[in-house]
């Protein structure tokens, strides 16, 4: 079961700002840069359910965190059925994300006390998720739905929404200055933050000064 309750999670994610997303099939790899990520100075982590024995991935990795990595909130990305979601929950995850929004998700999210953030892409979606539970809303693929620009217009009529963009979120000052300049209470951010080449290169120093970097250029903007 979890280790954190669904308010420290929502909470945690709100001041870290940006939540990491990554996967590896080789659970040795995803603990270097979970050990990267939370040296420089993050503690909520978004593991991605894909490929084969991903759970089994992931059994490891909540081994791992609780014993060397303590007040790292782990959970999973990537869900798209409740039963797929009910497996992570019971392997410990503190939070499950998913890139739609499946309404028998929420009821095996709320059962167990589980944070849920289901992926939306219309106001329609995103009012549904909020009238299930979603404390906060995964706005997915949000550079292709506009960008910041669809942020705002949803923030507009619905300032009680809390938003976390995925997709097309850079570490570039100007790219996350304008997601929260429109609202976003949080961004995801994958493969623009742990790239390809850190892993090729198994450059976890070069990963942890770039989260440090992220970490500042958020106490500049925010």
């Amino acid at each position: 079961m979890s280790e954190f309750k669904r308010h420290e999670v929502i909470r945690s994610m709100e001041e870290q700002g940006v939540v990491p997303l990554f996967y590896h099939a080789d659970p040795e790899v995803v603990k270097n840069v979970l050990k990267a990520c939370y040296n420089g100075g993050f503690r909520v982590f978004e593991f991605t359910n894909r490929g084969d024995f991903a759970h089994e991935v992931f059994g490891e990795l909540v081994k791992f965190t609780r014993n060397k990595l303590p007040g790292l909130i782990l959970g999973v990305g990537s869900v798209v059925d409740e039963a797929t979601a009910s497996i992570y929950i019971q392997l410990g995850a503190s939070f499950v994300v998913s890139p739609l929004l499946n309404e028998a998700m929420a009821d095996a999210c709320n059962r167990r006390k589980v944070m849920w953030m289901p992926g939306c892409a219309t106001p329609t979606e995103i009012a549904r998720a909020d009238s299930l539970g979603a404390d906060i809303v995964k706005v997915y693929p949000a550079a292709l739905l506009g960008g910041p620009a669809f942020i705002k217009a949803i923030q507009g009529p619905c300032p009680w929404t809390r938003l976390m963009p995925s997709g097309g979120v850079a570490p570039e000052k100007d790219n996350l200055d304008a997601w929260f300049k429109a609202g976003a209470c949080c961004v995801g951010m994958g493969s623009k933050l742990i790239t390809t080449d850190i892993i090729k290169r198994e450059a976890y120093d070069e990963l942890e000064n770039k989260v440090k970097e992220v970490r500042a250029l958020l106490e500049e903007i925010r």
